[in-house]
């Protein structure tokens, strides 16, 4: 299986093991850490595979407790919290070689309509996508060629992810940087019919670039780091429908740093400016 985003669909497929317990692939990469988007997409996974199917997810609330190890598989324990007419909760615990590494709560939602609509729009005229480089065509352009390791990693990618500002690549470019950042993103290929898939392969996209904003007024976003960085938690509102494998904006900023901590929050919009989803996250920055 050659295609990404075939690869981020099979990872997403959770193997059932017992009732209400999956276990998930973790596979084996040359991070330090498993990618936190991948455990909440397939917690939520494992949350959305013991309801009925008819209501989708419209929040999730997040801690990431210990990091998770490459290469080791990761089971995941489904709590049936609640089901009620119109609203179904459940809590997942991601257990790797018998450690608690992150647990989730998840609510899900029956469709119904609402007596009133508004949202706020996107915060500013963006180009569109296919006019932007891609990150991996920005990195040759500054380098005149792609290092075997980020080479490797694009192949992999699952997610084709462009910024709407240029990237920066010292630090007298990024100084006095506004905390903002925004990029468009889509997976690579299709990613089949099944809401779910849509919605937890959106969740593992929302991980990985939102604490970009932190970082963006003290250090350039590709290069040599100064500080290491891990997600503390993760909170994230489904507003409406969408597929992950078309266009979404994802408006990103940094309200405040401080103490050792940045905390984060995105709005994604589909290309027409609907809000999609709200996510809010707070991230742990220590100096390397």
């Amino acid at each position: 299986m050659t295609n990404p985003a075939e690869r981020l669909v099979d990872l997403l497929d959770l193997e059932q093991i017992e009732v209400n317990i999956f276990r998930g692939r973790s596979p084996q990469e040359s991070l330090q850490r498993v990618f936190g988007g991948q455990v909440a997409g397939q917690a939520l996974v494992a949350a959305g595979r013991t309801t009925e199917g008819d209501r989708p997810v419209h929040s999730l609330h997040a801690y990431f407790l210990r990091p998770g190890r490459p290469g080791v598989p990761i089971v995941y324990q489904v709590e049936r919290v609640r089901d009620g007419r119109s609203f179904t909760t459940r809590r997942v615990t991601a257990v790797q070689q018998g450690r608690t590494i992150f647990n989730l709560t998840a609510s899900f939602h029956k469709p119904e309509e609402g007596p009133f609509e508004h949202q706020l729009p996107p915060a500013r005229e963006v180009p569109d996508p296919e006019s932007l480089p891609t990150v991996a065509e920005e990195v040759r352009t500054h380098l005149g060629a792609l290092p075997e390791q980020l080479e490797r990693m694009a192949r992999r990618q699952p997610f084709d992810i462009r910024y709407v500002d240029r990237l920066r690549w010292s630090a007298e470019e990024v100084k006095d940087a506004e905390p903002r950042s925004a990029v468009w993103m889509r997976a690579v290929g299709p990613l089949g019919d099944d809401p779910l898939v849509h919605t937890c392969a959106l969740t593992y996209a929302s991980d990985m670039t939102l604490l970009d904003a932190v970082r963006l007024p003290v250090e350039p976003l590709w290069g040599p780091r100064n500080f290491d960085m891990a997600s503390l938690d993760h909170a994230m509102w489904f507003h409406r429908p969408f597929r992950a494998d078309e266009w979404f904006l994802y408006d990103q900023e940094s309200p405040i740093a401080t103490g050792g901590r940045g905390l984060a929050r995105g709005r994604i919009y589909d290309a027409q400016g609907r809000l999609l989803v709200s996510v809010v996250q707070e991230g742990l920055f220590r100096p390397l």
